[in-house]
């Protein structure tokens, strides 16, 4: 099977029709990974172990509940879920929190586009950090944010003095902080957090409110999706939130709790970055299934959680085996995960690598800086089925 790397789009042909596209969108192709059918999919992070038949059975139970009531509008702030998302963080972090200091959306994207709609907009800047989540720019482009990168270190850390150089030249009101990283897998140290709040509290965003004659400083967003899968002794954003009021922290159902379907995400801020995000949010945003789903799901956590210690073992096993191979007279190279996937390289023909993976039925993610590929953890038998066609393809390219 060949499928060719994405190409942008060309500008829209839309013959007869006449249509007012914004004209920064005219050349712009939607999101999304490569959608093939092949026996292995290991190229969009999911977690590769489906609900159980007890968790099943009890989110079809409260969404049988909801539907009694779908002649009614569903909890607009849905009081009863960031109650249970409060307690289960207070469980897997042992950060306690108020049902106020938690807000959900469909989808840790709708999270952050809240996040973007309520502190960016025209004539306000977003900051981060590449390689990163290649997301974050086209929410700055959907709330007219302008969009600032600075680089992270060769070893995929962001280095502290030029990050707070970077916020203190930009000003931005926004500041975006993958832990862990995505395409890297790379987690950042509470310490560098910690800089990174303070230079962003000193920053005064131009247009913001005063107070005390003091314009505020920017809002610090540390995205933590595949929180559940760091290391032991890899710390949470979560414990800075009773210092910080400009930090939120980014959570999702999709990973950890094997509910990509679900379309669930969610953070932790205080009371008063929560309710900025009430403003902009779309009236009775979550449905009442959807709500009911997640509250099944966050009945069962301490099942899937275990299941995510399974995951962790398979990935530092990944890790350590991806280490030992070898290409070309040389050791791959192999970026430190405390995520559910594993950034390797580098390749002088990624493209190659990823083609000839694909031709033997494993597909895998073309992402990341020139010459690295991503893998997603799958069961021990897709993991096998990785190892083996990769063996295969490094040994083609060595004849």
């Amino acid at each position: 099977m060949s499928f060719p790397p994405p190409v942008p789009a060309p500008a829209r042909d839309l013959g007869d029709v006449r249509l007012p596209l914004r004209p920064e969108l005219a050349d712009e192709v939607p999101y999304g990974a490569p959608q093939l059918d092949v026996p292995v999919l290991l190229n969009v992070n999911e977690n590769p172990y489906a609900p159980s038949e007890e968790v099943v059975a009890t989110i079809a139970r409260e969404v049988a509940a909801a539907a009694r009531g779908l002649h009614r509008y569903p909890d607009r702030d849905f009081s009863a879920l960031r109650a249970d998302l409060a307690a289960y963080l207070a469980r897997e972090s042992g950060v306690a929190l108020r049902p106020e200091q938690v807000w959900a959306a469909n989808g840790s994207n709708e999270v952050m586009l809240h996040l973007l709609q309520a502190f960016g907009g025209p004539g306000r800047t977003a900051v981060s950090f590449a390689p990163t989540y290649s997301m974050y720019p086209e929410y700055a482009r959907d709330t007219h944010t302008r969009w600032v990168t600075g680089r992270r270190a060769s070893d995929f850390t962001v280095d502290v003095e030029q990050a707070v150089a970077t916020i203190e030249r930009e000003r931005p009101a926004v500041v975006l902080l993958a832990s862990p990283n995505n395409p890297t897998g790379t987690a950042l140290p509470l310490a560098t957090v910690e800089a990174v709040l303070d230079a962003a509290a000193r920053v005064e965003v131009p247009d913001a409110p005063e107070v005390a004659g003091r314009r505020a400083g920017a809002v610090v967003v540390v995205d933590e999706a595949y929180a559940e899968f760091r290391r032991p002794g890899t710390p949470s954003a979560l414990e800075l939130l009773a210092d910080h009021p400009n930090l939120a922290v980014t959570r999702t159902m999709s990973k950890a709790f094997a509910a990509a379907g679900l379309r669930l995400g969610y953070l932790a801020a205080s009371s008063a970055l929560v309710d900025a995000l009430r403003v902009v949010r779309l009236p009775y945003h979550l449905s009442a299934v959807t709500q009911a789903a997640a509250r099944g799901a966050l009945a069962h956590h301490d099942e899937l959680l275990a299941q995510v210690q399974q995951l962790r073992g398979e990935r530092d096993d990944l890790v350590a085996w991806l280490r030992a191979q070898q290409h070309r007279g040389a050791g791959l190279q192999v970026a430190d995960s405390d995520a559910n996937f594993v950034l390797f390289g580098t390749f002088a023909d990624r493209h190659a690598v990823w083609q000839g993976l694909l031709d033997r039925g494993v597909l895998i993610r073309e992402t990341g800086p020139d010459g690295w590929l991503r893998v997603s953890v799958g069961t021990p038998a897709e993991t096998a089925a990785f190892r083996d066609a990769l063996t295969d393809v490094l040994s083609e390219q060595e004849d």
